[in-house]
Order: structure tokens, then C-alpha cells, then sequence
């Protein structure tokens, strides 16, 4: 083969093979998968005996990105119809017509077995289990009612507050009392989170008919005031977790710390209810559950 035979990065051949992969890779909705996959370990080190296994780390972390693309791939196939009607979301892979639904389907298969095989094998039933559950109500319970009303986000808190439990499970093997103080802190901080986020694509999730603000639209002082009714339960969850001795005084600062600034902005969004307002809850909001889980993990060290 002479050097005019062989394929180069710029050849049709290659750029196929990478836009096959990336597609793939987009149904994965990877960004949200790390966030998701990054959570559940920090709840595995929360449990885990120092020193770590950084194996064992990496290891459940990758079962749970296979768990979790699964999960975000069949949300899509559920709503590829209405993924198409939305300007943000109308040129993912289902949508555009570039992967078909039984391609994705098979894909969510290899994905889930994967995962759900791992952490079997390497660490319990116990977080395959509720890994199974999490992948069940994000995917068929959730996804459908996204069109019924806010009912979809009072269950969709469900599986979200789960990723930090899972990891528990994993590194511990049962379920402790902190375990589910984890689960309750990311389950009541999915509730500012996700309204924030609706608030500010509402008008792209009307074309889908996709009903997620807590109040009817448009979004008032009103809504505002019903995601601030949750914003503040972080700021107990958060200083009564050293009470119970889950963890200490630093990171009980910097939780509490960190959900009155949320409470503020939310406070904010109250005065003035407005899309400015809002990205600003939200920006704080995706801040706030990593820097928080850092500090119980830290303070763990």
C-alpha cells in the first residue's frame, strides 16, 4: 500500500468511524453521567476504609457511568418524538435519524448488563439492586410523566438522590443511617436544582408538552416560592449532620455555608422572578453538591 492508500484523519472512512462513536456517546448525555458517576463515588469513599482501593474506586465508578448512560440513552429512545420538537435537544442522535431505536436499544442493553454485572460481581447485590431500581424509575416512570405535570419531579428526585446511597451500598455493603442522609441531601437539592433548570428552558420544554415547573406557567414569585420551601432544608440537613456525627465542624460550615448562599439567590428569584434570576439559582445549584460532597469526603481525611 502506498502512502496515498492509507487512511488518514481527515479520510471519509475515519470521520464516519468517530461520528458513530460520538453519536453514541451523546446518548450517553456523558457531562451528566460523569456528575451522576461522580457523586456515587464520593458516597463510596464516604463508607470506604482509608487507605482506598483506587481500583476499586475507578471500578464502581465506571459501573456506575454504564448504569447511568443506560439510563439517560433509553430516556431518549422514550422521547425521541418529542426530543424532535425542541431546539435543544432536536439534533441528538435518535432525533436527527442518525442511530435508529433498536440500535440504541441494544446499546442500553450492553450498557446496563455491563454495569449491573460489575457491581454484582465486584462488590454486592445489595448496589446492583437499587442500581436496577434507580435505572427503572428514571427510565419508565419518570420519563413518562415529564407530560403529566411536577409529579415527574417529586419521583425523578427519587433516582437522583440515589448516585451517593449506591456508592455507600457498594463500599459498605448494607445501609446505615448516614447512607440515607446522603440520599436526602441530593434528593431535596435535585428539587432547586431541576426547577431552576425548567425555569430557564420552559419555553423549549413547552414545545415537547413537558410540564415540570411546580406551579402552572408562566413561572411566578409564586413558583419561586415553592423552590425556596425546599432550598432551605439544606441548611438543616447540612449543620445537624455534625450533631449526629456523620461529619465534621469545617465541612458543617461549608455545607451550611453553601445553602444559605443558595437560599439567598432563591430568595432572590422570589423579588424577582425572572430568567437572569434563575440561571443564576441554577449555576449555583450544579456548584453547590459537588463542593459540599468534596468537604464531607475531605473532612473524612
Amino acid at each position: 500500500m502506498n502512502q496515498t492508500d492509507q487512511p488518514t484523519l481527515n479520510s471519509p472512512r475515519l470521520r464516519s468511524k468517530a461520528a458513530t462513536w460520538k453519536d453514541y456517546l451523546a446518548l450517553t448525555k456523558l457531562r451528566l453521567s460523569l456528575l451522576v458517576g461522580f457523586s456515587a463515588a464520593l458516597g463510596y469513599m464516604m463508607a470506604a476504609p482509608r487507605p482506598y482501593d483506587v481500583g476499586a474506586i475507578l471500578l464502581f465508578t465506571l459501573s456506575g457511568l454504564l448504569i447511568t448512560g443506560a439510563a439517560n440513552a433509553v430516556n431518549q429512545v422514550l422521547e425521541v418524538e418529542f426530543d424532535r420538537l425542541m431546539k435543544r435537544t432536536g439534533g441528538r442522535p435518535l432525533p436527527s435519524g442518525r442511530i435508529s431505536k433498536q440500535r440504541a436499544l441494544v446499546f442500553v442493553a450492553v450498557l446496563l448488563f455491563a454495569g449491573l454485572f460489575m457491581q454484582t460481581l465486584w462488590f454486592n447485590p445489595l448496589t446492583a439492586g437499587i442500581s436496577f431500581v434507580s435505572f427503572l424509575l428514571y427510565g419508565f416512570v419518570y420519563t413518562p410523566l415529564k407530560r403529566v405535570g411536577s409529579i415527574a419531579v417529586y419521583v425523578g428526585a427519587v433516582p437522583g438522590g440515589l448516585p451517593p446511597l449506591i456508592g455507600w451500598a457498594a463500599a459498605a455493603g448494607t445501609l446505615s443511617s448516614e447512607a440515607w442522609w446522603l440520599f436526602a441531601v441530593q434528593f431535596i437539592w435535585q428539587f432547586t436544582h431541576f426547577w431552576a433548570v425548567a425555569w430557564v428552558l420552559d419555553e423549549d420544554y413547552e414545545k415537547a408538552g413537558f410540564k415540570l415547573l411546580p406551579l402552572k406557567r408562566p413561572a411566578t414569585a409564586m413558583t419561586a416560592s415553592v423552590i425556596l420551601a425546599f432550598t432551605v432544608w439544606l441548611m438543616p440537613l447540612g449543620w445537624y449532620a455534625h450533631d449526629w456525627g456523620f461529619v465534621g465542624t469545617a465541612s458543617a460550615w461549608i455545607a451550611l455555608g453553601s445553602a444559605v448562599g443558595l437560599t439567598i439567590l432563591n430568595g432572590m428569584l422570589v423579588a424577582n422572578p425572572s430568567i437572569g434570576a434563575a440561571k443564576r439559582l441554577m449555576f449555583a445549584a450544579f456548584a453547590y453538591l459537588p463542593i459540599v460532597q468534596i468537604a464531607f469526603v475531605l473532612d473524612r481525611l
